[in-house]
């Protein structure tokens, strides 16, 4: 087989070798989930990554509905559409803005975390004692961090949500004299469950 031929080969089956690795990988972590002794494990990961996640969440969320809601305002203000600005805001956070930036926040924190931690596990050869004393490293490290994960975007992907409406309220309503009425009437009529689906999907496609 000529040289550069062997190359090509190489580069082609590369990404499909590593999107099985990664698969076979996901698959038996998702697997060992279910079973015993992972509640308190999957507890203390909750809590790592979800509760100790808030606080920059809701910063986040808090100025990103704010400045949102401030550039919309003066956007729509010049068409005579300010009235739709809770419409536009509530879609603009849940369909896309929410979930993006809630991954981007989660992983830069938590994500960056969990990475360094087993790296250094795997450098002091911690992981190799777990095999050795017969401790399967992917159920002991990997499922509990990865069911943690599951149940915390959700809910901080929500938190975002609701946080960044009410930071566009603040600055829309409360600083811009936008009615009160008429912003929350707007949030509550546009938004239906296929658009909180679609965030979610957005997500997990992010994550």
């Amino acid at each position: 087989m000529p040289k550069n031929t062997s190359k090509l080969a190489t580069y082609a089956l590369n990404p499909i070798r590593s999107l099985g690795q990664y698969s076979l990988f996901t698959t038996s972590a998702l697997f060992l989930i279910f079973q015993r002794k992972q509640l308190r494990s999957i507890a203390q990961h909750i809590y790592s990554i979800g509760v100790s996640s808030t606080i920059i969440i809701t910063l986040v969320a808090l100025f990103t509905g704010m400045v949102l809601g401030l550039q919309l305002y003066y956007t729509l203000i010049k068409f005579g559409a300010v009235g739709a600005l809770g419409s536009a805001v509530s879609l603009t956070l849940i369909r896309e803005l929410g979930p993006v930036l809630a991954a981007i926040m989660i992983t830069a924190r938590a994500g960056s975390a969990m990475s360094t931690e087993i790296g250094v596990q795997r450098i002091t050869e911690q992981i190799d004692a777990l095999t050795t004393m017969g401790i399967n490293p992917v159920r002991y490290l990997v499922s509990p961090r990865l069911m943690a994960a599951v149940i915390s975007f959700p809910i901080l992907t929500t938190l975002f949500d609701l946080v960044g409406i009410m930071g566009a309220y603040l600055s829309s309503v409360l600083l811009l004299g936008l009615d009160k009425g008429t912003y929350f009437y707007r949030v509550q009529s546009s938004i239906v469950m296929e658009d909180i689906r679609g965030g979610l999907i957005i997500l997990v496609a992010h994550w």
